[in-house]
């Protein structure tokens, strides 16, 4: 278990229940979220069989449970989800799926100091966490506990530059001074980012190729055993 203690992103407060009931909404409101939800599913579909579809999977942050279907897509997984905000677990737990019931546990813990012991999990599947942590150390410490808890891989989803969008939204902060959240990572550094913290990069996928900014990555701990894109 790390000693290191938690820090809390700004963003990260404002999930109370009612926010976190809002997060457990939003997607299935309207046919555009509920097309970009049907395609972050397919994708962690696909990331999850690029990581061998590990047994026992950490999903942090596991927000309203979004993902929990689909990882219970695989029968004999076991899902460990986990969430800084003790409301968003409460919602996840309340609505879950039919498909989870039972497959689920849940922890209270943070990304920054996880309250596991080392090789903890086979996977730790991470979406839509680290588009919100613009310092690097930050990162750092964020990718050094997923290395440290994973005995083997790790999924993750940020945004990236090299598309339209990536550019558009720089465009735009030129002209606007705002506050921000979410943040445009160039691919290079993050994937130096990945490599420094110990791992290799099985393969990525992009939401909507040149174009969308999310895209998911699949690492595995060097060392692990297994193909890579780097070699």
């Amino acid at each position: 278990m790390s000693d290191s203690r938690p820090v809390e992103l700004e963003f990260s407060r404002k999930y109370d229940l009612q926010h976190a009931e809002h997060y457990l909404n939003k997607h299935q409101d309207g046919w555009s979220h509920r097309l970009s939800n049907w395609r972050d599913q397919q994708l962690a579909r696909r990331a999850l069989r690029l990581a061998g579809e590990p047994r026992l999977v950490l999903d942090l942050p596991c927000g309203a449970g979004r993902f929990w279907a689909t990882l219970a897509e695989h029968p004999s997984r076991e899902i460990l989800a986990a969430d800084y905000s003790a409301d968003m677990l409460d919602v996840a737990r309340r609505h879950q799926v039919r498909e989870s019931q039972g497959r689920v546990r849940t922890l209270r813990t943070s990304a920054f100091s996880i309250d596991l012991d080392d090789a903890s999990v086979d996977c730790v599947f991470c979406m839509r966490l680290l588009h919100h942590v613009a310092d690097a150390e930050h990162r750092t410490t964020i990718l050094r506990e997923f290395h440290r808890v994973s005995r083997d891989t790790v999924i993750l989803s940020l945004w990236v530059d090299g598309n339209y969008k990536a550019w558009r939204r720089r465009r735009l902060e030129q002209r606007r001074d705002q506050s921000r959240n979410r943040f445009i990572i160039t691919r290079d550094r993050v994937e130096q980012e990945f490599r420094d913290a110990g791992f290799d990069i099985v393969g990525h996928q992009d939401f909507l190729p040149g174009y969308a900014m999310w895209r998911v990555y699949t690492l595995r701990k060097k060392g692990a055993g297994g193909g890579s894109e780097d070699e």
